[in-house]
């Protein structure tokens, strides 16, 4: 991260992580349900300083606010005027969107409402689609919804690590910088992860969504980017997906499960070609 910046919306403290603050070219990165937008930092690294990447930590993780009212601020309805206000206090009539699970169906929506298809320019979904798989969604919510705490450093690491393999990180590096931005600690002196536990919010109250209405009411260039054994988006999904769109790019994301951490040249390098295509 280059620079940390930040807007307010309400009672929420929104913050803004920025890598290539001056570049010519604008690449919004919505991060997935516990995680925040550090998750960004090689990508942004690998897309070079021709891409400005802005990545908003969604309120209840990272650097933002927790919300008071988690049934109000932790649903899609409000991530959307999050956003909003996020393309409002940049000055970003249309921008490129990419979003990883929970910030790729964000991304959906906000393509696919008529106040705000306008916006959104091109649309890359990580890992995500307008269907999920079933058992895996519902192994998300059961253990996101679960108090996860540990007495040592070493003993979150070790989870995270297990719990995230899906991300396909391969160096040890990699995921030590993990744990150390998703740590926080307790009052007691035991650990726990950097988010707001009652984000799981979301799945009791947000509404039920047509999400094959919104791809079908897409209208920007779309790419989807799945783990080769995604537990959440099947490839049957996504045969059907590239049905719907013929025009869909497609990129299949080798040794990844659900979702690809996009820190590697076979995965970032489609998707700058994707994103090169809209720049005049």
């Amino acid at each position: 991260m280059q620079r940390l910046d930040g807007f307010s919306l309400d009672d929420l403290e929104v913050a803004v992580r920025i890598w290539h603050p001056d570049a010519p070219r604008t690449l919004v990165a919505w991060h997935g349900l516990a995680r925040h937008g550090g998750d960004f930092a090689e990508l942004a690294h690998r897309l070079g300083p021709g891409w400005r990447v802005l990545a908003p930590d969604t309120p209840g993780r990272g650097l933002s606010s927790w919300s008071a009212r988690p049934e109000h601020d932790y649903t899609y309805a409000r991530y959307a005027e999050i956003a909003v206000a996020l393309l409002d206090h940049f000055a970003l009539e249309r921008v490129a969107w990419l979003g990883t699970s929970m910030g790729g169906l964000l991304g959906l929506r906000l393509a696919a409402e008529p106040a705000t298809a306008g916006r959104i320019e091109r649309l890359v979904l990580n890992d995500i689609g307008p269907e999920l798989a079933p058992a895996g969604l519902a192994e998300l919510a059961d253990y996101f919804s679960r108090s996860h705490e540990f007495a040592t450093f070493r003993d979150l690491a070790a989870e995270l690590r297990h719990h995230y393999v899906g991300f396909g990180i391969t160096d040890d590096d990699t995921w030590r910088r993990l744990a150390l931005e998703s740590a926080r600690r307790l009052p007691d002196g035991r650990w726990t992860f950097h988010y707001d536990p009652a984000i799981t919010a979301q799945f009791a109250h947000d509404t039920p969504r047509d999400l094959w209405a919104d791809w079908h009411a897409l209208a920007c260039p779309s790419m989807a980017i799945r783990g080769s054994h995604s537990p959440l988006l099947a490839a049957e999904t996504l045969a059907r997906m590239a049905e719907a769109r013929p025009d869909l790019v497609v990129l299949e994301a080798d040794g990844c499960g659900h979702a690809p951490y996009l820190d590697r040249d076979s995965q970032v390098e489609p998707l700058r070609r994707f994103l090169a295509a809209g720049v005049a």
